[in-house]
């Protein structure tokens, strides 16, 4: 039977680069995959997957009402479809991660999602805590904190470079960065209350600081 894969990552770390290499290898042997890409997602342009090296492809967009299920299925009717790609999985709605173990399950056809596993605060999102729990095949996509350390986490920047940890989820217009969780700050910025005073959200060290021998990647 087909499966349902999650690819997840910090940011900055190719995952929409590995999205669309894939796509292109079914391509390149006859096959047809569906990509599709949040509505929300406009980096790109409308209706478009695209990279930070410059790799693009159209794509299909969703928004939260959106039944992939269905769309699927009708497109499969049509023709052949051979896998599925999703992009920016985090954005998700629980209901769409079901409807994509449907398309596995019932009609065949593996799907693969990239995504996000939380934000910049360290909480996860919506798509991915069910995209984790039921996905059968998780792969980390790596990538690099400044410190050497692995990233596994995605801090948001300021205009000035200085650290953001208010606001919603969802907002346009920041850069983000991968760090490793040890220079994250997780108990700084997460939105548990613990420890009862938040300690304080330290600078970051400069780009290339080395990591500890035991805590390398």
């Amino acid at each position: 039977m087909a499966k349902l894969y999650f690819f997840y990552s910090a940011m900055n770390a190719g995952k929409t680069t590995s999205l669309l290499q894939s796509a292109h290898n079914y391509r390149q042997r006859g096959m047809t995959a569906l990509i599709y890409t949040p509505e929300r997602d406009l980096r790109g342009g409308a209706a478009v997957v695209s990279s930070r090296i410059g790799l693009q492809e159209p794509a299909f967009p969703f928004g939260e009402s959106f039944d992939l299920f269905e769309d699927i299925r009708a497109r499969r009717a049509a023709g052949p479809v051979d896998c599925v790609f999703v992009d920016e999985a985090q954005f998700l709605t629980p209901a769409q991660v079901l409807q994509l173990t449907m398309v596995c399950d019932q009609l065949n056809i593996p799907a693969l999602t990239y995504g996000l596993r939380t934000d910049f605060r360290g909480e996860p999102f919506e798509g991915s805590k069910y995209l984790l729990a039921w996905a059968e095949e998780l792969v980390e996509v790596k990538t690099v904190c400044r410190s050497g350390r692995k990233a596994t986490m995605s801090a948001r920047m300021s205009a000035e470079g200085g650290r953001e940890i208010e606001g919603e989820q969802v907002q346009i217009g920041y850069h983000y960065e991968p760090l490793s969780r040890h220079l994250f700050n997780l108990p700084a910025c997460s939105p548990i209350p613990y420890p009862p005073v938040k300690p304080a959200l330290a600078p970051l060290p400069p780009s290339g600081a080395s990591a500890p021998p035991d805590e390398a990647p």
